[in-house]
């Protein structure tokens, strides 16, 4: 029996419940939902008729367009599995990910077509037929456009599981190395359902989704709308212009989006020109990614008047765990807030499995229909992962005597710039492979506009010369651009803060050189 309440059978609903809504939206162009359902009908049976079939995993390099918004659809008409791949990667990074997804087919933007024709030998599992290029034509790829207007518009019959995968996406884990999540089909549903509940969210609400469709975020929040009968309007995730966001905003009567703390602070900080667009639209606003202060919090609500502001707290594993809703903003303030309506109570457990008492730090555990399948080819991963049903990203928390919980600290020192995700341990493998450099850590320091910034502390060995543009040069072709470093702190080995074992203090770094952020 078909899953009819996948996200393309809603689109196929909502095709002849909403005739006249447009379900997509961007710069240039606009599509109803009737005209959305038979656009992505036509790319499903194109890819199939590569000779990929169910279950078979398909990437994607695309800037956020309506272009990849069809092929998370077709994904989910055909069965097939979608693996979108960070468009700042570079080589071996999409290398990686190719090899450990399995990939068989690639879908890319053409500007991305040289980075992707320099590493294609080592594409095994993609043949040369199956590489399609969006935007102008290039040599060695199927024009996007061209390949599938020759394929029928009419519905395809494939049975789909409900707790079938649909995505999987890619995160960074302790090891630095990209984890492949994989979700089903149910897990996003469940999302839909209990955030229609939650934040009240109707068919007659336009979303503006800025956040890259890489990311779990736009994926949640992007494809909600749509299986509601909303509206979804998609801006390029590389080109956010706190100015034309309002523009938008006033000209398309945006209802609602999700931004963090970097966006909010450019918004802030526009003309007075621009402070004068009508955005009274705005029903409901979304913070995340880290942590709000008090006076951005009463700038926001004061910026947008009558708007009901949101933090929410969840990973790419669990979905949203915790909401802090509009009323608790300004009297709970660190807070992440309290379950999600359909999560099971969080636990906050010790290292031996024991749950901590009101005010005491312990890891954050919950469960709920939202959560993963596993971590894909990482069994050992996956289970360490849970606690039986429970499942921990790693997160350290405290709650408070009214139910309210508070992230203390990242267990893996990961670094939050920009609402990009860097784990140390990555970058510092790198750095420490230069023939100067003795030892390295990464830590994030603060940052007026990112949030964090990517600071790299640096032993160099002994009787060498070496400065902070060797180190930011060195990197530069290894890694996507905001895992970079952005500033080098040179120390002696006696001054790297470590454990009896050897193991590099993050904590200790940070909190010696807070005051070199900027």
């Amino acid at each position: 029996m078909v899953c009819w309440l996948n996200l393309a059978e809603m689109v196929k609903v909502n095709a002849k419940k909403f005739p006249e809504t447009i379900a997509l939206e961007e710069k240039k162009r606009s599509f109803t939902y009737p005209e959305l359902n038979e656009r992505v009908n036509r790319l499903s049976w194109s890819l199939l008729s590569l000779g990929l079939k169910k279950g078979d995993k398909f990437a994607v390099l695309l800037e956020n367009s309506i272009e990849i918004v069809e092929t998370y659809l077709a994904a989910a008409k055909t069965g097939l599995i979608i693996v979108p791949v960070h468009f700042r990667f570079i080589g071996r990074e999409i290398i990686n990910i190719m090899e450990n997804s399995d990939a068989k087919a690639f879908i890319v933007h053409d500007e991305f077509t040289p980075i992707v024709d320099l590493i294609k030998p080592e594409l095994k599992n993609v043949t040369p037929d199956r590489y399609i290029v969006v935007g102008k034509k290039v040599k060695g790829y199927k024009e996007y456009e061209e390949f599938i207007k020759n394929f029928p518009d009419g519905e395809l019959e494939v049975d789909i599981k409900c707790k079938d995968p649909w995505i999987m996406l890619y995160t960074s884990g302790t090891t630095g190395k990209p984890k492949g999540v994989v979700r089903s089909h149910e897990s996003y549903i469940a999302f839909f359902l209990i955030n229609a509940v939650d934040f009240g969210f109707t068919h007659h609400d336009i979303c503006l989704n800025v956040m890259p469709l890489y990311h779990v975020n736009s994926t949640f929040y992007t494809f909600l709308f749509l299986y509601l009968g909303g509206t979804a309007y998609i801006h390029p995730a590389r080109n956010f212009q706190a100015e034309e966001i309002l523009e938008i905003i006033e000209k398309k009567q945006i209802s609602y989006i999700s931004l963090i703390p970097t966006h909010y602070n450019l918004i802030l900080n526009v003309s007075e020109k621009a402070k004068k667009r009508d955005v009274t639209s705005i029903r409901k606003l979304l913070c995340s990614s880290a942590p709000v202060t008090k006076n951005m919090k009463k700038a926001i609500i004061e910026f947008f008047p009558g708007v009901e502001l949101y933090e929410a707290y969840g990973s790419t594993e669990a979905g949203l765990v915790t909401i802090l809703k509009p009323e608790d903003q300004l009297r709970k303030l660190g807070s992440i807030g309290y379950e999600a309506l359909g999560t099971d109570f969080v636990k906050l457990l010790d290292e031996d499995g024991n749950e901590v008492e009101v005010g005491e730090v312990g890891e954050l555990y919950s469960r709920g229909p939202m959560l993963f399948d596993e971590y894909y080819k990482m069994p050992e991963k996956t289970a360490s992962s849970f606690r039986g049903e429970w499942f921990s990203a790693g997160d350290m928390a405290k709650r408070d005597e009214n139910g309210y919980y508070y992230i203390v600290d990242r267990k893996d020192n990961m670094i939050i710039t920009g609402g990009e995700h860097v784990f140390p341990s990555e970058v510092q493998e790198i750095i420490s492979a230069h023939p100067d450099v003795l030892d390295s850590a990464v830590i994030g320091l603060p940052h007026e506009k990112w949030g964090e910034q990517v600071t790299a502390v640096v032993v160099p060995k002994k009787n060498v010369n070496i400065d902070e543009k060797t180190i930011i040069d060195y990197c530069r072709d290894k890694m996507a651009g905001y895992k970079r470093p952005k500033q080098v702190i040179f120390i002696k080995d006696e001054e790297m803060s470590r454990t009896p074992t050897g193991k590099i203090l993050h904590r200790v770094l940070r909190e010696r050189y807070a005051g070199k952020g900027v």
